[in-house]
């Protein structure tokens, strides 16, 4: 018998809260664009159990709170009745797996047009400042962004209760938590970063006063499904969707050592390296001070590879580790790192159409391969 090769650190296991994961590899939240009408579809219960491996953990795709949530073609969401019941084959069919899953809740604020809004109406924001159009992923079709309405404060408490139900509604279908998307220029980010964020009232100026709506957000979530159900996203360095920030290190600071009040099981940050979608740059800022001052479990993504990945966890400097464009085109990655197999590559230009198999579920397994 061949020694058997000492396990890598990726893949030692990790008690997170009350779950227990057989290693640190874990699914990214990857927008598919297959929902339909923004209800989960049947082929997505494939997709996300071709990704299961019995104790990884898994975040879904973002998924909208409400229907002013939306912003993109078929993304899902978990505000009715009929999305939640849409949700549950595909939760069950992980869980028969052994994988732990989380559902990402969003509202992508202005990154929307009126398009995507009921009755027409303008996106809600932070603030007035309209987005500049951009190409779309697919690099051919041009978001047009409608300008957005600046939030009343007396309207602010609605949207933290939309992503309270979402919560509920998650743990209905049958999600272990959820991940709140604070990151990446969408609302909450809108709310969190000076770029955008020129209120003058308690939500705006101050460091404090610009994180006030996200852990608004955060308390009422808590509440509601309890903390060690609870995750967030951010990105403190990231400048998607023109949301970037004066100062990232403060924000990022601020956050980690404000989310300790509230006891939430992790907290999941962007590298600073991943500046816009798909470029890696390596720069000075690192995400050492937020993981340090933040008591749960910390995540790190941002284009990780093998060996990125096996350093941060034997250094230290996250529990587990995000991994997008990787996973979706290795369904069986957790295996093919433990193995150092080589990887399938990814195809960009497949990652957000329609179509329920293409890109989707067709990425070969390792034994397909042999």
């Amino acid at each position: 018998m061949a020694a058997e090769a000492p396990t890598i650190p990726l893949l030692t296991p990790y008690k997170l809260g009350k779950f227990n994961l057989s290693h640190r590899v874990v699914l990214a939240p990857l927008t598919r664009q297959r929902s339909y009408g923004n209800v989960p579809q049947p082929h997505a219960i494939l997709y996300y159990s071709q990704r299961t491996s019995k104790g990884g953990l898994l975040i879904a795709e973002a998924t909208g709170v409400s229907d002013t949530a939306q912003g993109y073609p078929d993304t899902p969401g978990i505000w009715t009745k009929e999305q939640v019941e849409a949700w549950k084959p595909i939760v069950d069919a992980v869980h028969a797996k052994g994988g732990v899953f989380f559902c990402q809740i969003w509202h992508v604020g202005r990154v929307s047009n009126q398009g995507f809004q009921p009755n027409g109406q303008a996106p809600i924001s932070s603030s007035d400042k309209p987005l500049t159009p951009q190409i779309r992923a697919n690099g051919i079709d041009v978001a047009d962004f409608t300008p957005p309405r600046r939030l009343r404060i007396e309207e602010i408490p609605q949207i933290v209760n939309d992503f309270r139900l979402a919560a509920r509604n998650a743990i209905e279908a049958g999600f272990d938590g959820v991940e709140i998307h604070g990151a990446h220029g969408y609302l909450i980010d809108q709310f969190m970063k000076d770029q955008v964020n020129d209120r003058t009232d308690q939500y705006g100026g101050s460091l404090e006063n610009r994180c006030r709506f996200a852990l608004e957000i955060v308390e009422a979530v808590s509440k509601e499904i309890g903390a060690d159900r609870v995750g967030i996203r951010l990105s403190p360095f990231a400048n998607y969707m023109e949301s970037g920030d004066s100062n990232p290190e403060a924000l990022g600071l601020y956050m980690a050592e404000s989310l300790n009040k509230y006891g939430i099981l992790y907290c999941h940050m962007v590298e600073p390296r991943m500046k816009t979608v798909g470029e890696k740059s390596e720069c000075p800022h690192n995400l050492v001070p937020m993981r340090k001052a933040f008591k749960g479990s910390f995540f790190v993504a941002g284009g990780y590879d093998r060996e990125d990945g096996n350093k941060a966890i034997a250094e230290n400097r996250a529990d587990l580790v995000v991994y997008g464009r990787l996973f979706l085109a290795n369904p069986d990655l957790p295996k093919r790192l433990k193995l150092n197999a080589p990887l399938n590559k990814y195809n960009r230009d497949t990652f957000y159409i329609s179509d329920p198999v293409l890109g989707y579920s067709d990425y070969s397994f390792l034994e397909d391969i042999a």
